[in-house]
């Protein structure tokens, strides 16, 4: 996750930089569930409103959680399919905070109602995530259910008014960035208290709708207006979080943004962003599926380090020797192509390993998904190679 508006604060007030902090334990992103009342276009774990066999027990999550928490597990963020769904969701939660974990919900925002909202605030989430691909049609369209976008509204708006934190999940693609602004607008005017823009990922349904994938500039185009909607709010005192997630070239993106606006900055900028590192699948981000396989992240759900049924998380995480973990955990990796050469190899960390794995077979290849052009990330004429193409991808929309 790239953290916009907390490097953006330091631009604007400089402090110093203090010692690299490494987490004691990886954010444990934990699909509790596969079902999901919805069908979305871009879901990576391609859930559906039906049962699914062999997902963990009450009592098996409960045994893992005490691993977690011995393991030194500070995060965990409960999705699924659509958590909500899970009848032991309100006892697993209130276990989770009564442990002192810092506890998410994602969720697609649709189940939280009138009937709910009281068990949700009374569980203490620190945070409530409902992802929105658009406004009203372009939203239904993305879910597949008409009204989807009405009642993810309403049950982010439920969440606010029981002082519970709630943010907008927006995923990226080549048919709806036309709504970004729009829906930065909606966010701004809902006074909602975070943003987090996530570029696509080729997993899931994601990964059969790759080839509509946002062509390299119409990223940028988005990234540009993430950084100058916070450096506005910021200038006028108002502070939102805006995060990114899923493609590390954002680090580098905003380094060269601050040298056209604060370059005075610069060079603090980039220590920090160095400290940050990128890419921290398999380091510092883990994730547990429904089924109880761990896997690097949430993307990488067809292929599995372990079992948590058959062996404790925090063994599996700690003494796998699972080549692929192990390079993730690398400093530097060993990518390979434009990555390899990359001039800021050291504040993205390679990027998200997965596309090039989905789109190779090679994950130390180069992310096809990086929008810096050679010249930004110090390729010359002579060192430059030609670039792995994003497949089959559809004419850009118009923006609106």
């Amino acid at each position: 996750m790239f953290r916009i508006t907390q490097y953006m604060q330091t631009l604007q007030n400089p402090t110093p930089i203090g010692p690299a902090r490494k987490p004691p334990g990886p954010v444990v992103i934990w699909n509790l569930i596969r079902r999901c009342n919805l069908t979305c276009k871009h879901c990576y774990s391609i859930s559906a409103d039906i049962d699914f066999a062999g997902e963990l027990s009450t009592r098996e999550v409960f045994t893992v959680m005490d691993d977690l928490k011995q393991f030194r597990v500070p995060v965990l963020i409960l999705s699924g399919g659509e958590p909500l769904l899970r009848p032991d969701i309100f006892e697993i939660s209130k276990r989770a905070k009564a442990m002192g974990f810092y506890v998410g919900l994602s969720s697609n925002g649709t189940l939280i109602d009138e009937s709910n909202i009281e068990k949700i605030a009374e569980v203490g989430y620190d945070y409530v995530g409902v992802s929105l691909d658009g406004l009203g049609e372009t939203h239904d369209r993305f879910r597949q259910l008409k009204g989807a976008f009405d009642a993810s509204l309403r049950g982010i708006e439920l969440c606010r008014q029981h002082g519970i934190k709630a943010g907008v999940r927006f995923t990226l693609t080549q048919d709806n960035s036309h709504e970004l602004p729009a829906l930065l607008d909606l966010v701004a005017e809902r006074e909602i208290d975070k943003f987090y823009l996530s570029h696509l990922n080729y997993a899931g349904r994601g990964n059969r709708h790759r080839k509509q994938d946002v062509f390299h500039q119409t990223t940028r185009h988005a990234m540009d207006l993430l950084f100058n909607r916070c450096w506005q709010e910021l200038q006028s005192g108002m502070t939102r979080e805006y995060v990114t997630g899923n493609n590390d070239a954002d680090g580098p993106y905003l380094l060269q943004w601050a040298q056209q606006h604060v370059p005075d900055q610069v060079e603090s900028l980039r220590h920090r962003l160095q400290q940050w590192g990128g890419n921290s699948s398999g380091q510092n981000i883990a994730n547990i599926d429904n089924l109880g396989n761990v896997h690097p992240d949430t993307f990488w759900w067809n292929y599995n380090l372990g079992n948590v049924k058959e062996t404790p998380f925090s063994q599996i995480w700690r003494d796998s020797p699972d080549p692929i973990l192990n390079g993730l955990r690398q400093k530097p990796r060993p990518v390979s192509g434009r990555c390899g050469q990359c001039q800021h190899l050291a504040i993205c960390g390679g990027n998200t390993r997965v596309r090039a794995w989905q789109l190779t077979g090679d994950p130390w290849a180069e992310d096809p998904a990086c929008y810096l052009d050679d010249d930004e990330i110090g390729l010359t004429a002579e060192t430059a190679q030609p670039r792995i193409p994003l497949p089959n991808r559809i004419p850009m929309q118009q923006r609106g």
